[in-house]
């Protein structure tokens, strides 16, 4: 399918196809396609009508965004059921962009440098929560090469004082990280498996 404007909402306030047009900026789904295609039929087709809004989306570096193209971030949604017993199945995914006052501009819209997911699921009956953040380099957007990016695990405090979002108590209840360095100082994940999900 094609991604189209959102009809809810006014065409002006978004971004479209425009955007994406001969450079290496990719339709980053904020929430992926298969994951919204449950219950009823004409549920899921609405779900599956929904998750090719531009609003759905947000400009990422293709070689994040892409699972095809060995990205963590497209790859980090699947890997909680490598290395948990998830309870049910079921999987809640929160992510986003998040701005900034100097994020880079181009074609008059501003690309975001970081992206924040949260995971929460439940294991034996208790309910965990995994943030993430991940930058991407766009120094060299119209470039061929491959532009830095990084994905990190940090805490939902640490991710409520960059997106200005507040999490409800239950999630942070669920968070379990605990990192003694500040984000600028701590190493990367360099695979899923440096994941903590406990």
């Amino acid at each position: 399918m094609r991604f189209v404007k959102d009809p809810r909402l006014p065409a002006g306030n978004q971004v479209g196809n425009e955007l994406y047009e001969n450079n290496r900026l990719d339709r980053g789904h904020v929430a992926r396609r298969a994951d919204l295609l449950w219950g009823s039929l004409p549920e899921a087709q609405k779900a599956n009508t929904d998750s090719f809004f531009c609003t759905n989306i947000s400009p990422q570096m293709d070689d994040f965004n892409q699972s095809s193209k060995n990205g963590l971030w497209g790859e980090l949604e699947d890997a909680v059921f490598a290395d948990v017993d998830v309870d049910d199945l079921k999987v809640t995914v929160f992510g986003g962009p998040v701005f900034q006052d100097d994020d880079h501009t181009f074609r008059g819209v501003k690309i975001p440098r970081e992206f924040w997911k949260i995971i929460t699921f439940t294991e034996n009956g208790t309910l965990k929560a995994k943030a993430f953040l991940l930058t991407q380099n766009l120094d060299q957007l119209e470039a061929l090469d491959l532009d830095e990016f990084r994905l990190f695990q940090v805490t939902l405090a640490e991710l409520e004082q960059r997106t200005q979002l507040l999490f409800p108590a239950a999630l942070h209840k669920g968070d379990t990280l605990a990192v003694p360095e500040a984000v600028t100082d701590r190493t990367p994940l360099d695979s899923l498996t440096d994941i903590q999900w406990d």
